[in-house]
């Protein structure tokens, strides 16, 4: 994604502006809030082709990050990020000042099983959603891609379509 490509903010108020802050300040304001820590996550619309960026939740195993598919409410249906990294998994990341481009991939087995609970350990919150929930919540492993700094998008604020 180029510099001059414009992304699309989350279309919920809290998140957008979680982001815009995150951004604006490399991260110290939004790194370390809900009591977790969070990053931002630009990835591609699978249906629009445009870029999107929102605000997740995130845990660290063996050098990858690691993601929950939950949505910020309880759903029956996966998160519109989640189905777009499933069609596109190459996404870009902002850790605090950390831009780097990471490739997606859903987690199965044993090995999701594991990162689950390292999430729940982290946020024991998606023990709620889990149980209140008809689907199983997809584990998200982020790997990095080469070692360069990812150019950062301009933004537009006009809602999230997929």
């Amino acid at each position: 994604m180029s510099a001059r490509e414009k992304v699309i903010e989350s279309p919920d108020p809290s998140v957008a502006e979680h982001v815009r802050r995150y951004v604006a300040t490399d991260g110290a304001s939004g790194h370390r809030e809900g009591g977790m820590t969070n990053l931002v996550l630009t990835h591609r619309g699978r249906k629009t082709g445009r870029h999107y960026r929102t605000g997740l939740f995130y845990g660290q195993d063996a050098g990858r990050y690691i993601l929950v598919a939950s949505g910020s409410d309880i759903t029956h249906t996966h998160p519109q990020w989640y189905l777009n990294l499933a069609a596109d998994p190459e996404v870009q990341v902002q850790i605090l000042a950390d831009r780097f481009a990471a490739r997606a991939r859903t987690a199965e087995g044993a090995e999701r099983e594991r990162l689950w609970r390292l999430m729940t350990e982290l946020a024991p919150v998606y023990r709620t959603y889990e149980a209140k929930s008809r689907r199983t919540i997809p584990v998200v492993i982020l790997d990095r891609i080469g070692t360069g700094p990812v150019p950062l998008p301009d933004t537009l604020s006009t809602g999230f379509q997929t």
